[in-house]
């Protein structure tokens, strides 16, 4: 007899689907498991010689499930005793559900194992399988991520690995994530972590994948061309230019709104690089980092912007097949 599907499980006996439900019935059939618990099981304990340890693909559905719902490690045991239709989707029963600690871990040890931008590479793969992923240009961007700025906390100082920064006229203290998303899908293909008070500008090396004909960016990204790292690249910049360059002319004047124009043109371009932010932060809920130092916080952004090119795809995946996961 076949054995029922989480899918299965979901819409038997079932009148109405709470957003949990239909999220997790979504993402459980265009996350790609098989490719995923491959790169894990290598650096993932046997159990040997004690109480076996609980199955991978169990601790690595726990673990999403704590990125797209923002549960801390004790929130998530708890959620799990709590929630049948999350204990369902990671495959548990109330028996037997990973504690606190045990949930800590395996994070600990896709940070150690640096499998988050294993989960990001495995994900750009599969997507660009699918044709997902051109690789004909790139835009980048960063936005700020907050960290907490008061010394109330028990350690009674800020995190030193996190920085201040100015923006506008008001002052943030926190991290900076950095992308580099295909001009064609708006889907993220590299992710850097820096302290907020870096300069976008040094950091577009990291954000590209070497394929790209055209790099796309605001105007904060001016000059980006001339250090060494991008010497003898052949792309074609595309970087916004200040309005105080061409509103000189006049706004009247035929000079201005050519200029204009063709700027408007460049900001539609560039409008695809919000997407993945907006998934994070309004999907995911996803405001602050969650840790302290930029190691950990990296790790969970890697495996956000990951899961928000799933997100962000899931109706080509959907419809494309029946069956979407290798």
């Amino acid at each position: 007899m076949k054995q029922m599907t989480f899918v299965d499980a979901e819409y038997a006996g079932k009148r109405k689907q709470t957003r949990k439900e239909l999220f997790l019935i979504e993402m459980d059939q265009v996350v790609p498991w098989k490719r995923l618990v491959a790169l894990i099981e290598p650096h993932y304990p046997k159990g040997e010689g004690g109480r076996p340890a609980y199955p991978l693909m169990a601790m690595l559905r726990v673990h999403l499930m704590q990125n797209w719902f923002g549960y801390s490690d004790p929130a998530m045991e708890e959620a799990l005793y709590e929630t049948t239709i999350l204990r369902q989707f990671a495959g548990l029963n109330l028996e037997r559900i990973p504690d606190e600690t045990t949930i800590l871990n395996f994070r600990r040890l896709l940070e150690k194992n640096d499998l988050a931008a294993g989960i990001l590479g495995v994900i750009n793969g599969y997507l660009g399988d699918r044709g997902l992923s051109l690789r004909q240009g790139t835009i980048v961007d960063a936005t700020l991520i907050y960290a907490p700025s008061s010394t109330k906390k028990k350690e009674g100082k800020r995190d030193p690995e996190m920085h201040q920064t100015k923006k506008g006229n008001q002052y943030y203290f926190g991290a900076k994530a950095h992308i580099g998303v295909d001009v064609e899908s708006g889907l993220v293909h590299h992710v850097h972590v820096t302290a907020a008070n870096v300069a976008d500008v040094t950091q577009v090396d990291k954000l590209l994948h070497g394929e790209e004909n055209m790099v796309a960016a605001d105007a904060g990204y001016t000059g980006v061309e001339k250090p060494e790292a991008h010497e003898g690249r052949k792309v074609i910049w595309q970087i916004a230019a200040r309005r105080s360059t061409y509103e000189k002319y006049g706004k009247k004047s035929a000079l201005y709104k050519a200029r204009r124009s063709i700027e408007k043109a460049k900001a539609q371009t560039r409008s695809k690089v919000e997407h993945p932010f907006r998934v994070i932060e309004r999907q995911f809920g996803y405001t602050k980092v969650r840790f302290r130092g930029l190691a950990k916080n990296a790790a969970q952004m890697m495996t956000l912007f990951a899961l928000s090119k799933l997100w962000m795809a899931r109706r080509y995946l959907l419809e494309s097949t029946a069956e979407v996961r290798p």
